[in-house]
């Protein structure tokens, strides 16, 4: 009898690492490019901003056929930079997000 081999793919080790240490410093208040901004009452009052800044992260990372992470602090900033603006009106995004970086999907 042939055993049959499991064909699903699981995240690679990269991936996961890039985004467990991105949910670290969301969840923790201390996201270095978020000093000063007081994004943690988000969670509790606003989930959907949360949401956005998790689905442009998602949508902006980019992997290699091994599954290496290839852009992790881009990614991280695209997100980053959704939270900041949308805490504070003043900050603009540059350059302006792509309807695919917003897709939620």
């Amino acid at each position: 009898m042939v055993k049959p081999i499991n064909k699903h793919m699981k995240l690679s080790e990269s991936f996961s690492g890039a985004l467990r240490t991105f949910a670290y410093f969301m969840a923790s208040g201390t996201h270095y490019l978020l000093k000063g901004v007081d994004y943690l009452k988000l969670y509790g009052e606003e989930p959907s901003a949360i949401e956005q800044a998790f689905a442009i992260f998602a949508n902006v990372i980019e992997l290699d056929e091994n599954g290496e992470v290839l852009n992790a602090k881009h990614a991280e900033k695209r997100a980053v930079d959704y939270i900041r603006s949308y805490c504070d009106p003043n900050f603009k995004v540059m350059p302006p997000y792509e309807d695919w970086e917003l897709e939620l999907h």
